[in-house]
C-alpha cells in the first residue's frame, strides 16, 4: 500500500446549477443547490485513499462548522488528519461553484488555507511518505518548504500547479512530476500551444503530464513525448475531476506503475468522477476503476 502525503487546501464547496453563465451584473435563476466537501488538497487525499493508498494530509481549517465537517469527512475515508491545523484566526475556506453543461466555474475564498505556514509542516509526515502531493491553494512559501523537505528525504514530488499562477523556475524544479491542464500550461509558460508549453516545462521538470479533458493527456518523460486518449463518458459535473486525476496518478506512480499506465489509470478514475456530482463525493474506489478499465478495454478490442 503506497503512502501518500498531501499538503494542501481544504474547502467547503457551495454548488448551484445554472442554465447558463451570467454576464457581469446579471442575475440568472438556478437550482439544485448543495454543499460538498472540497479543496484541491482534500479532494486529492480522498481520491488517493479510495484508490487504496495510506494517506496523511497536512493543511489548515477554521474553528467552525465547515472545518469540523471537512475533518470528519476525511476521517470517514481513512485519511490521517492528525497534522491538520485548526485556527481561530480565519474561517474555513469556501469555493462557490457554478455548474453548467457538465462544466463549472469557481470562485475560491482560501480563508484558513492561507494561514498554513512553513513552520506548520510536519517533517516526519513528509519523510515517511512514498510521494508528496501538493497544489497552489496554500501559501507558495509553504509549498516550497514542503518540496524542499521531500527532496531532503528522497521523497518524489507530484505538483498540481493549480489554481493557475506564475511561479519561479526554481520552484518548479523541486517537483519530479508536474501536472497542469491546458490553461495552467499557458499561465506557467506564456505559450498558447500546449505541446510547446509542455516541452518548455519538461526542460525544468523530469516528467510532465498535461491534461486535455476529453482529448486525453500529453506525456513528457525524458526524451519520450506521447499522448494517451481519454476514456469516453457522459460528463455531468467536472468538479474535482482534475484532483481525482492527480490523486490517482500519485497512487499509481508510488505503487510502481509505468508512466503511461499511470496516466491511463488516472484518466479512468477521472472519467468516473465526472459522471457523478460533487468533488469528494464523486471519487471512485479502486474496485470501480479496475472494473471500468476492464469493461472499456473489452469494448475497444471487441
Amino acid at each position: 500500500m503506497p503512502k501518500i502525503c498531501v499538503v494542501g487546501s481544504l474547502n467547503m464547496d457551495l454548488c448551484v446549477e445554472a442554465p447558463r453563465v451570467p454576464a457581469m451584473g446579471e442575475t440568472v435563476i438556478g437550482g439544485g443547490f448543495f454543499t460538498s466537501p472540497g479543496g484541491k488538497g482534500a479532494n486529492q487525499a480522498v481520491a488517493a485513499a479510495r484508490l487504496g493508498a495510506e494517506v496523511t494530509m497536512l493543511g489548515c481549517v477554521g474553528d467552525d462548522a465547515f472545518g469540523r465537517q471537512l475533518l470528519d469527512n476525511l476521517r470517514t475515508d481513512g485519511v490521517d488528519t492528525s497534522h491538520i491545523q485548526v485556527t481561530k484566526n480565519a474561517p474555513t475556506g469556501v469555493a462557490v461553484i457554478l455548474l453548467h453543461g457538465g462544466d463549472n466555474c469557481i470562485v475560491v475564498d482560501p480563508g484558513a488555507n492561507m494561514r498554513f505556514l512553513p513552520e506548520d509542516l510536519d517533517e516526519g509526515a513528509v519523510a515517511a511518505s512514498d510521494m508528496l502531493v501538493l497544489q497552489l491553494e496554500i501559501p507558495l512559501a509553504t509549498a516550497r518548504r514542503a518540496m524542499e523537505l521531500a527532496k531532503l528525504h528522497g521523497v518524489p514530488v507530484l505538483l498540481d500547479p493549480a489554481p493557475a499562477q506564475r511561479v519561479p523556475a526554481d520552484f518548479l524544479a523541486l517537483a519530479d512530476v508536474v501536472k497542469p491542464n491546458e490553461s495552467e500550461c499557458k499561465t506557467l509558460t506564456g505559450m498558447d500551444d500546449p505541446r510547446r508549453a509542455a516541452q518548455a516545462l519538461a526542460e525544468i521538470v523530469p516528467r510532465v503530464v498535461v491534461t486535455l479533458g476529453g482529448k486525453g493527456v500529453l506525456l513528457y518523460d525524458g526524451d519520450q513525448t506521447y499522448s494517451r486518449p481519454a476514456w469516453p463518458v457522459a460528463a455531468i459535473d467536472a468538479t474535482g475531476a482534475g484532483d481525482c486525476f492527480t490523486g490517482a496518478l500519485a497512487v499509481s506512480l508510488a505503487g510502481g506503475m509505468d508512466f503511461g499506465g499511470a496516466a491511463d489509470f488516472a484518466q479512468a478514475a477521472a472519467a468516473l468522477a465526472v459522471t457523478r456530482r460533487g468533488a469528494q463525493a464523486s471519487m471512485p474506489t479502486l474496485e470501480e476503476v479496475t472494473a471500468f478499465i476492464s469493461i472499456e478495454k473489452t469494448i475497444r478490442h471487441g
